[in-house]
Formats: C-alpha cells, sequence, structure tokens
C-alpha cells in the first residue's frame, strides 16, 4: 500500500472510483478519467494540449511521454462522452496552469487526496487511476503484448508490475490443469 509517497499506488475498486469522480473538481476529474480510460501517466496527461485529441484519437507527443515515443490512443465512448461534456478551450493545454504553462503534477495531487481524505480512501495516487486501467484490461483477458503497445512500455516485466493480481486469483490457476 502507498504511505507517504512511498510504495505502490493502490487500485481502485469500481465503487472507489465512481465515488472519486463524483467528487473531484471538473478539470481533475476529466484529468483523471483520461489517465484510467487511455492508460496514460499523470504528467502525459497535465501536458496535452486541446491539438493533441485529433477526431477519435489522443496522441501523446513523443516529448511529453517518459520513453520519448510517440503513441496515440483511441477515446473510448465513455471517456468521449466526459470530453464533450467538458469546457474545453479551443487551443492551448487542456489544463491550463493558474499563471502560465499547465497544471502541476503537485496540483492534480492535492485535489486527489483531499477527495480521498474526504472519502476516507487510504493508498491512493494519481497513479492508481493508470493501475485500475490497465489491471482491469488485463483481467477482462486483454494479453500483456497489447497493453504494452497501448502503454509504450518497453519492458514486459515493467508492465506486469502495474497488475494487481490477488492470492486467490493465484490459486486458481492450479484448477486449470
Amino acid at each position: 500500500m502507498k504511505n507517504n509517497r512511498n510504495g505502490q499506488a493502490e487500485v481502485l475498486t469500481e465503487q472507489q472510483l465512481e465515488e472519486l469522480m463524483q467528487v473531484l473538481p471538473d478539470n481533475h476529474r476529466l484529468l483523471f478519467a483520461i489517465c484510467y480510460y487511455t492508460s496514460c501517466r499523470v504528467s502525459e496527461a497535465l501536458k496535452l494540449q486541446r491539438s493533441d485529441i485529433i477526431r477519435d484519437r489522443i496522441v501523446f507527443r513523443a516529448r511529453t511521454t517518459k520513453t520519448k515515443m510517440t503513441r496515440d490512443v483511441k477515446v473510448p465512448t465513455k471517456l468521449q462522452a466526459i470530453l464533450d461534456q467538458a469546457d474545453l478551450l479551443t487551443t492551448g493545454y487542456l489544463f491550463p496552469g493558474k499563471q502560465e504553462g499547465h497544471l502541476t503534477r503537485q496540483a492534480a495531487d492535492l485535489a486527489l487526496r483531499k477527495a480521498c481524505d474526504y472519502l476516507g480512501i487510504r493508498g491512493i495516487s494519481t497513479h492508481s487511476f493508470r493501475r485500475t486501467g490497465l489491471t482491469k484490461l488485463y483481467k477482462q483477458g486483454v494479453p500483456l503484448k497489447t497493453l504494452q503497445e497501448r502503454t509504450g512500455h518497453v519492458d514486459l516485466g515493467n508492465l506486469a508490475k502495474y497488475l494487481a493480481i490477488g492470492k486467490d486469483e493465484v490459486d486458481a490457476v492450479a484448477e486449470l490443469l
């Protein structure tokens, strides 16, 4: 469990995800929805510009990704509905900062911590949305190589660290033999 910025971020339950989305401020709700539905890092989402949304795709530019490789992700229907309701600017950053540039990761983290404190949720971080989405896709049978293509992970081992696999799931494997 994540504690004081140490350890791995928890995976959200469906209920926790729903509750958080209800109490987060609008711009942060959109930010974390993008992280969840596209499997991106919060730092990648914060650097998105309006021009990075092209029809039904979001383009994560090489200079904004950890791997320095451009990737694009299809906007799923649920995220499109959120984008359609958002009051998006026509140019510039999707999440503008108060002064200039984009919203900071610290500001996003603070909003998330306030929402988690309000709901009494522990162990969640900005990375929980990425982990939650990837874990959910994996448990629905999406192959690791497909997830790797989606996230831009260079190494499957690093991608596997994101996935929350319970002891009961490990124990159930023996019955498949």
